[in-house]
């Protein structure tokens, strides 16, 4: 190794939830890994900009890895917060019809669940709901008791305990600018204050939103099978006052996204989001993440179907974030991309593309297939 070269056996790009759980999972197996990240410091991408949620897996396609991934990831993500003493609560959640129009989809969503192999759900009526959460207007609803909440920077934290425990290094403010294949395995260039190369054998792209930039910079990947990024931004608000419910609450979901739900932090306060801005622009790097105090219109109306007594300027603007999605508006939703040598045909390369929710909560099961694929 010289001052301007390093050599490891894995590179794993991007320090948020899914890239330090496919470090952890290297580094568990014996692997020398090594994570770089463009900024300075773990889970500042999309994973700090989430609403922090352990999806139980309902909403996705039976036959789709966003499933497998989902609810093999929320089994395994209570097991580990629990073994490392990570904070979280499994408080449960309710999908609420709010008209009869809206019945049939909570129905269809419930049956999708136990398709999923989702445990514990039940569908009530709205007499239940309401004697489950006095301020609820619902017709019906679907119970999720396996839904929770965690302490996402905490998660990320013990996981970067573990990889440093098993002898991984973490860069930070090292920005991935390109590299290539080589006979060896992959050769990259990071900027920075500090240039240098990596010489790496196995390289596993986790880098978010940056994520498709990054393979299209790195020389013989094969371009066909790089897709094309599209970003949905979401905006959340938080909500003055004591906390009025004790569960999460979801409506029928829209399209792009689940809908403006009611979640809970940690310390029970509330906050609704994220809803979906479809961006005219695909660059992360332009994204604006300031929250226009003028959506909370579209806000009050939509959380108003379930919580009617909402009070007049009881939204303030909170944060934002961003989803790196793979279908454009009007599509059917994409899945997830987990592309090994079986999608692009390069040893010891796996990219990770479109990793949107419930990237957090699925991060192990990910770390898992991507520790088997390499």
């Amino acid at each position: 190794m010289s001052a301007d070269t390093y050599d490891t056996d894995c590179l794993v790009i991007g320090a948020g939830a899914v890239g330090l759980a496919c470090a952890a999972a290297l580094a568990r197996a014996g692997r020398d890994v090594l994570v770089v990240e463009a900024t300075r410091g773990i889970g500042n991408g999309i994973s700090s900009r989430n609403s922090e949620v352990i999806h139980a897996g309902i909403y996705y396609p039976t036959a789709s890895l966003r499933r497998d991934v989902c609810v093999r990831g929320r089994r395994l993500l209570y097991a580990y917060l629990e073994s490392r003493g990570v904070a979280h609560r499994k408080c449960g959640k309710l999908i609420v019809a709010t008209s009869a129009a809206e019945e049939p989809q909570i129905e269809a969503l419930y049956r999708r669940a136990l398709e999923n192999d989702v445990e514990n759900m039940s569908l009530i009526t709205g007499a239940q709901a309401r004697a489950l959460e006095p301020n609820l207007n619902a017709v019906s609803a679907a119970v999720s008791p396996e839904t929770g909440i965690v302490d996402s920077h905490a998660y990320m934290l013990a996981l970067q305990g573990e990889i440093e425990d098993a002898g991984g290094v973490l860069a930070f403010n090292a920005p991935v600018e390109g590299g290539y294949v080589s006979a060896a395995g992959y050769v990259i260039r990071i900027g920075g204050e500090a240039p240098l190369e990596i010489r790496c054998r196995v390289l596993v792209n986790a880098a978010g939103l940056d994520a498709i930039r990054i393979a299209r910079a790195i020389e013989g990947i094969p371009a066909e099978h790089i897709p094309t990024l599209t970003l949905a931004k979401g905006s959340y608000f938080g909500c003055t006052g004591k906390p009025a419910f004790t569960r999460l609450i979801y409506p029928a979901p829209v399209e792009g996204g689940l809908g403006v739900h009611l979640t809970l932090d940690l310390g029970g306060r509330m906050r609704f989001g994220p809803d979906v801005e479809w961006l005219d622009h695909n660059d992360p790097a332009r994204v604006d993440y300031s929250v226009d105090p003028k959506r909370a219109e579209s806000f009050y109306a939509a959380i108003r179907r379930y919580w009617p007594a909402l009070t007049d300027d009881a939204l303030t603007p909170d944060y934002s974030g961003c989803r790196p999605k793979l279908s454009a508006r009007g599509e059917s939703a994409a899945d997830f991309r987990i592309d090994g040598a079986e999608i692009h045909g390069i040893a010891g390369l796996v990219n990770l593309f479109g990793i949107e929710s419930p990237g957090l909560t699925s991060s192990l099961a990910i770390a898992e297939l991507v520790a088997k694929r390499v």
